[in-house]
């Protein structure tokens, strides 16, 4: 195949081009930035403040793809909506952003929908789409309700661009996809992970990260439109990724990163006094992480609720901390998911499917219990390698509902996208 290359004169204004736009972009007149949003009183259920609660059960219910990388949020009818994304691996050109709701009435949740595929983002934006990653999901103060996830033009995950979807019937219907110009030089290497953050006046502060000529940090300031307004740098350098942003009042918050180098092997932190503007130096905390995303939330009493992989290497425990704000004092509450191998060795396909299938049956719940045989058939080709199989719990997604409950989804095992639940009595039991 021949390739044409621009002429020396079109290159030339290409560049000049270019050179025109990021001189624009870098220099334009910095905006008013809002306060973040103080964090909503909780309108708590007698009985659920009383008794402690601890839930944990499936929102996927697909028996055959890989599915990864889930979000959460409340609705107002107190049901709950997931995200995640799904195919036969990740990066495949058919992995699809999928959906479902969770009943609070019932306790289980619905049947999986699709919200995204290569074929949709491709007509609404535009543009060559070759694979689908990382959806994330919010509802705003003004009960629009924001999907946001990252697609690949061209390249690997360093040439990602993030798409934004809006609702205004909380998920029933959506527009249609368009790209976010996060960057004056090909609109590349944008990635989201972390659920967005609202300010006072409506505006959206979107955590990202880039993997392009670096591995860093940034804050991306959007109007209560999704319009992008400007991005503030969190982190530099070539070893952090996947901040997840915490408020703690109108100005101060936290970020919490995953560190990528090979020094600290720790959770990163850094902190903003300007609302997200300016951050301070990256700094290791007490927790081990091995390159792996984390999440984290405010409790009511100032302090900080973290779910990461507390390990050296793999990702075979997912655990549950408290912290204070100042994150001198950490606290391990629960493994939520962990290996039966304390150094998370593989298992004979055999013994494995007898542990994972007792796993299965305590968070199926009625309608997806029958799935168990199904689900066991399948497992050979999605969790083992060469008659070894092995556990692995990851990627956490952290959010509060309006009732005061905390919910937690991430991917168990790669075969689903596990809920949890729980309340301030079961943390205050748990503190104990």
């Amino acid at each position: 195949m021949r390739i044409h290359l621009p002429t020396l004169p079109a290159f030339g204004a290409y560049v000049a081009l270019s050179c025109l736009f990021a001189t624009a972009w870098f220099t334009h007149p910095a905006p008013e930035h809002a306060s973040f949003a103080q964090m909503n009183p909780v309108r708590a259920v007698a009985d659920q403040v009383a008794q402690p609660i601890y839930t944990s059960r499936f929102a996927s219910s697909g028996l055959v793809d890989f599915v990864h990388s889930s979000a959460v949020t409340a609705l107002p009818d107190g049901s709950l909506m997931a995200v995640w994304f799904a195919g036969t691996r990740e990066g495949a050109a058919d992995v699809q952003v999928r959906s479902a709701r969770f009943d609070a009435a019932t306790g289980e949740w619905g049947a999986e929908q699709v919200l995204a595929t290569r074929d949709s983002t491709q007509q609404g934006t535009g543009k060559y789409i070759r694979k689908l990653g990382n959806p994330v999901i919010a509802l705003a103060p003004d009960n629009r309700l924001w999907l946001f996830y990252v697609s690949v033009s061209m390249g690997g995950w360093a040439g990602s661009a993030v798409n934004v979807m809006v609702s205004d019937d909380y998920g029933r219907q959506w527009s249609e996809p368009r790209q976010l110009i996060t960057s004056p030089f090909l609109n590349i290497s944008t990635l989201v992970r972390s659920a967005p953050v609202f300010h006072a006046d409506g505006s959206i502060g979107l955590p990202v990260y880039h993997e392009f000529l670096g591995k860093f940090a940034e804050y991306l300031y959007l109007s209560a439109d999704g319009d992008v307004i400007d991005k503030f740098r969190i982190s530099h350098g070539n070893n952090s990724l996947q901040p997840t942003v915490v408020p703690l009042d109108g100005q101060r918050g936290i970020a919490l990163l995953r560190y990528a180098g090979n020094t600290h092997h720790r959770v990163l932190a850094t902190r903003t006094e300007d609302a997200g503007q300016t951050w301070s130096e990256p700094y290791p905390l007490d927790p081990s992480n091995p390159n792996s995303s984390l999440a984290a939330i405010a409790t009511p009493e100032h302090g900080l609720l973290v779910a990461l992989n507390d390990l050296q290497d793999g990702r075979f425990k997912l655990s549950l901390y408290g912290t204070d704000a100042k994150m001198d004092d950490w606290r391990s509450l629960r493994d939520l998911d962990k290996s039966p191998d304390p150094e998370g060795d593989t298992f004979s396909p055999e013994a494995y499917k007898e542990i994972i299938g007792r796993e299965f049956r305590g968070s199926s719940g009625a309608l997806r219990q029958p799935l168990e045989a199904q689900f066991l058939n399948n497992l050979d080709s999605r969790v083992c390698k060469d008659q070894a199989c092995s556990f692995e719990y990851e990627y956490p997604y952290f959010i509060r509902s309006p009732d005061g409950m905390y919910h937690l989804v991430y991917s168990w095992n790669n075969t689903f996208i596990k809920h949890v639940t729980f309340n301030d009595a079961w943390l205050s039991e748990r503190a104990k």
